[in-house]
This record gives C-alpha cells, sequence and structure tokens, in this order.
C-alpha cells in the first residue's frame, strides 16, 4: 500500500520468535506472530488494529518501535526505515513515536512523583531549559488530560485505574510525539471509564494533529475513533477498509465473527451474523491454506488447499476467496 499522506508505512513486516529446546537450546521452530504485514496510517487519522488475543496485533506495535526486531519488511516513519537505523539514531526517533500500554499501574514506576514519572522523557530528551520549566509544563500536560496539577506530587497508587491511564497519556505527551501507538490503552477499564479516554484521545488528536495505531480486542470501542480500521489474524491481516464499511458491510467471515459478539440492536446485524468456531490454531504451526478456514462456517475445499490474497474490495482489501 502506498499514499501521499502516510506517516506511518508498514510494508511486509514478518516478526517470527525462535522455539528452543534442549540443553543447547536448538531452534526447533518459529513462532509466527507477525507474518508478512502491511498498512499505512496518515498523518492525523486513527487506525485500529483489531483481533483476538494472540494475534499478533502487539508484536506489531512493539516491531514499529524496535522493542522486538523484525527478521524482514520496512517500517517507514516518514520516509525513513526504522529498521534500518542505528540504535542511536532510532533512541532520537523515539521521542516521535510513543506508546500507551493497558496496564498503567504497570507502566508507572511505583516509586516516582507523578511530576518526575512525566518530566523524566523531557529530560531525556532535552525538552525545558530548567526543572522549574519542566514542571510547568508537567502541570499544563496534567490539565490538558483532565486532572488536577496539584496532584502531580503524588504516587501513582493514590490514583484510579483511568486518572493512571491520563496520567499515562499525559507522559507520551510530554515529548511532544506525532505518533502514539495505544496497545489496549482502555481494554482494562469500566465501560463509562473507557468512553471518558477516548473522548479525550480524539480532543487531543483534534486539538494537538497526533496520528494513532489503536491496538485493541474489541471493535465496539473503535467505532467512533478510528477511520479505518484493520482486522488481523494469526499474524495476518485479513480485512482492512474504511470503519463505516467495515462495521456496516464486512466482508470476510473473521470480521462478521467478530462483529456478532458486539451488542446490536439492529435485527439485520444479528441475521447475518457468523458464529467463530473452535479455538485459535497455534501461531508455530498455522494451518495450510486459509489461516481461518478451520473455524470458518463458510469453508469450502479451495480454503484448505490454497491461502487467499489480500483481494481488493469496495472500499479495502479481505483476504477471503468469496471477496475474490
Amino acid at each position: 500500500m502506498s499514499g501521499p499522506g502516510a506517516l506511518l508505512r508498514v510494508e511486509g513486516l514478518r516478526t517470527w520468535f525462535p522455539i528452543r529446546r534442549g540443553m543447547l537450546q536448538h531452534t526447533v521452530g518459529w513462532v509466527r506472530a507477525v507474518d508478512d504485514v502491511s498498512f499505512e496510517v496518515v498523518s492525523g487519522r486513527t487506525l485500529a488494529l483489531v483481533g483476538e488475543s494472540g494475534c499478533g496485533k502487539t508484536t506489531v506495535g512493539l516491531s514499529i518501535l524496535r522493542l522486538v526486531d523484525p527478521q524482514a519488511g520496512r517500517v517507514l516513519f516518514d520516509g525513513d526505515d526504522l529498521a534500518a537505523l542505528s540504535d542511536q539514531e532510532m533512541r532520537a526517533r523515539r521521542r516521535a513515536i510513543q506508546i500507551v500500554f493497558q496496564d498503567p499501574l504497570g507502566s508507572l514506576d511505583p516509586r516516582m512523583r507523578v511530576r518526575d514519572a512525566i518530566a523524566e522523557g523531557m529530560q531525556s530528551f532535552g525538552i525545558g531549559a530548567s526543572e522549574s520549566e519542566r514542571t510547568d509544563r508537567v502541570a499544563a500536560l496534567l490539565e490538558r488530560v483532565q486532572l488536577d496539577p496539584r496532584q502531580m506530587w503524588r504516587y501513582p497508587h493514590e490514583f484510579s485505574g483511568g486518572q493512571r491511564q491520563r496520567l499515562c497519556i499525559a507522559r507520551a505527551l510530554a515529548v511532544e510525539p506525532r505518533l502514539v501507538i495505544c496497545d489496549e490503552a482502555v481494554s482494562a477499564l469500566d465501560v463509562s471509564i473507557q468512553a471518558q479516554i477516548l473522548n479525550l484521545l480524539g480532543e487531543l488528536q483534534e486539538d494537538l494533529g497526533l496520528t494513532y495505531l489503536f491496538i485493541t480486542h474489541d471493535l465496539s470501542v473503535v467505532r467512533y475513533l478510528a477511520d479505518e480500521v484493520a482486522v488481523m489474524y494469526l499474524g495476518q491481516i485479513v480485512e482492512q477498509g474504511g470503519t463505516e464499511r467495515i462495521f456496516e458491510a464486512p466482508q470476510h467471515p473473521y470480521t462478521r465473527g467478530l462483529l456478532a459478539a458486539v451488542p446490536s440492536a439492529d435485527p439485520q446485524r444479528r441475521s447475518t451474523a457468523v458464529r467463530v468456531l473452535g479455538d485459535v490454531p497455534s501461531p508455530a504451526n498455522p494451518p495450510a491454506g486459509c489461516r481461518f478456514h478451520t473455524r470458518c462456517p463458510e469453508a469450502f475445499d479451495r480454503c484448505s488447499e490454497e491461502a487467499p490474497d489480500l483481494f481488493t474490495v469496495e472500499g479495502g482489501r479481505s483476504r477471503c476467496f468469496l471477496s475474490g
């Protein structure tokens, strides 16, 4: 894929993890966590990467940041291939790409006051001329994420889960990133708190021109935030398209199965829902042919023999012979 406004472009990304056994730790196989994944995120917009646990979506985010090293493919950020950068060059790039993880309490050092946790990145990248200036910036950031600046001298355990996630967002914003990767950033929160955090992310995007890669297992949380959705299954993208098209006219049976898990008052959607069968196969030994065929109620003989390409469909792409 390519596009003139893409801030992030992932091309043919492959991240496999070795399976080692025995005293000498010989490699006896590979976990194909990410297997030839391509997508792009347009500047100032949001792409949601959606799929069940274990599909490889978090590994995509870690590979982009080079927190794990991919074996193949390119990650182009503003035209530069991150995979080709030295460690020092990549460190400088991390100021422009920040990540917000699922567990805010685990992301914050319990021994550090909020002020120091947020200012840590500023100090590392030389933002702010003095400690006093950085403290003022922390206060402004806390206000931006709708927290009381006077709370900056507290410790993380003194905040609720939703407040801690706001702290993590403030810490990510402290270094003025252009791309924020949100890895299950609201999945551990109550539904009402999820909505507040999603609204906050939308406001920040509008105010600051941020670009988001939003990683989640829950399609329902991305409908009003994402501009585009990429559905991932067993290391591969199986469908991609505009958010409304994905919700209103999903092409891949797996996408329809995920949507079936989203509560809906629409009888038409309930009548066309697809029930996903069985459990996810091991990424160390994915099925031959279409990787979804072992769970697909619409599979036929060709699906177990031949791997489908990503076919172009109206408003996106689908990795299904029924879409070809």
